[in-house]
């Protein structure tokens, strides 16, 4: 009885060993890696792996705007935009319009970043994180008195949070967001 048990349980670790392998093996061959960007010049490997990105993201609104900050960066703004609108028409949330706004700011289109800022923080007044990263691009821009005032905010709501300082010397000292 014992034996039979054992040999039975062997058997099934074992069948299910083998599916787990197979899932893995099918899982791995059905996205190219490597292959994708191998022997091309860098601009089309690039956009290759862009191009996989962009299937890979599906609808998950930060993976989107992920492409769609790579499209905006390397010019193709139409594209971009494209992208934007399609997260916009799918009820955003604040962080997703912060994200759209950090995309403009990084390309230098600050009066688009601005009312992208602006409608996140209206939308989400409590979040305090999203204050002192929005406080931290006013600053940035010259803007001082606005990005202090969102800094007040966020350290009224929590004066111990780590975050909110290397925000603030970060804006203050001239370094660049960390992505």
């Amino acid at each position: 009885m014992k034996k039979g048990l054992v040999v039975a349980l062997a058997a099934g670790c074992l069948a299910l060993g083998v599916g787990i392998g197979v899932f893995a093996r099918s899982k791995a061959e059905s996205y190219p890696g490597m292959a994708v960007m191998t022997g091309k010049t860098a601009k089309d490997a690039g956009m290759a792996a862009l191009q996989e990105a962009e299937t890979l993201a599906g609808h998950g609104s930060w993976e989107l705007l992920g492409v769609a900050r790579v499209y905006y960066l390397t010019g193709d703004k139409a594209r971009a935009q494209e992208i934007i609108d399609r997260v916009l028409a799918n009820k955003p949330e604040n962080n997703d319009l912060q994200r759209i706004g950090a995309i403009y700011a990084e390309g230098g289109e600050n009066a688009k970043a601005e009312g992208f800022f602006q409608r996140a923080l209206a939308g989400d007044p409590k979040d305090d994180t999203g204050r002192a990263e929005i406080g931290a691009w006013y600053i940035r821009t010259g803007q001082r008195p606005k990005g202090e005032e969102l800094f007040a905010q966020a350290f009224a709501k929590h004066p111990d949070e780590v975050w909110h300082y290397l925000k603030a010397a970060e804006a203050f000292l001239g370094i660049a967001p960390q992505k």
